[in-house]
């Protein structure tokens, strides 16, 4: 698969001597949902800021579809959009003047059609006669992908784009975003939402004070990394996990009335079958179990840590 942006020993090092990134290293493969994680402060948006332009790199060398961000730098910005985690527009301008305006400063000719067309996909064909100031925060999170659209990027960053936005609004914008992908679009996303990572991602990028500590596809980290759980229901409640069960990783619920077990998906002897057997040595009786998958959360959250 093509590699669409590739990004070689990035630093960034401020007139502080903070050290926001640290030799990143990654690629970005033509048309994948990339998803980049990290806590607050971890460089997601530097390292988003820097390939797009807006801050410069310490040293390293960045190229977008094999144009170098700072040699060739118009040619590698017009193939790039990018929605910002700021809302910046001008207050006083019309949603369909803003929007054109964007186009035309990636030099593109005037397209209604195209216009028209990302304003109803956004759900903004009614307000686009508006002023941005008069516009709820969400319908502005919307103009600020529509404007980020309109120069037809080849590849969008979306720098937590559903941040402050109704449950209704992030589904039509996923929707627009699987739409994108299935046109070669290439995405890259920093959410706070990790459960739209998990729904979304092809990849997942999880960065920490400035270092990219891993890259995966989303589903060989989930099976990697991931671990499972099994939940027994307690046919009565009981105050304390017997001394016989003591080895295992067992956790008994506030109420007291279900028993989960931790254990690695991947290991062929993972002690099921060994603790029900146990279990029946014991005055623990269960009348129903099931099995839960860890999150991708849950495996980000061990990582950072």
């Amino acid at each position: 698969m093509e590699t669409v942006i590739s990004i070689e020993n990035i630093n960034k090092t401020y007139l502080g001597g903070f050290e926001a990134l640290k030799n990143i290293n990654l690629e970005v493969k033509a048309g994948e949902i990339f998803a980049l994680l990290g806590p607050n402060g971890a460089g997601k948006t530097t390292l988003i800021s820097i390939i797009c332009g807006i801050v410069n790199a310490t040293n390293g060398k960045i190229s977008v579809h094999g144009h170098d961000i700072r040699k060739s730098y118009r040619e590698a910005r017009s193939l790039i959009g990018l929605v910002p985690q700021e809302l910046t527009s001008e207050a006083f301008e019309t949603v369909w003047d803003t929007v054109n305006y964007s186009r035309g400063l990636f030099g593109k000719k005037p397209n209604t059609e195209l216009v028209e067309k990302i304003l109803k996909d956004l759900s903004l064909w009614d307000k686009k006669d508006n002023k941005i100031l008069t516009l709820s925060g969400g319908m502005k999170r919307r103009v600020m992908i529509a404007k980020a659209l309109s120069h037809e990027p080849r590849v969008l960053f979306l720098d937590e784009p559903t941040a402050g936005v109704d449950v209704e609004l992030r589904k039509d914008m996923w929707q627009q975003v699987k739409e994108l992908r299935a046109s070669g679009v290439t995405i890259i996303l920093t959410t706070h939402y990790i459960d739209e990572a998990e729904q979304m991602a092809d990849r997942v990028g999880v960065i920490n004070h400035g270092e990219i500590i891993l890259v995966e596809n989303k589903t060989a980290l989930m099976k990697k990394l991931g671990t499972k759980k099994l939940v027994l229901d307690l046919r009565e409640p009981i105050q304390e996990i017997p001394e016989l069960l003591s080895s295992y990783d067992l956790k008994l619920n506030d109420e007291h009335t279900q028993l989960s077990y931790t254990y690695d998906a991947n290991k062929e002897d993972n002690g099921i079958a060994e603790l029900l057997a146990k279990l029946c040595k014991t005055n623990v009786h269960y009348k129903d179990f099931n099995t839960q998958k860890s999150s991708l959360e849950e495996i980000f959250v061990n990582l950072v840590k």
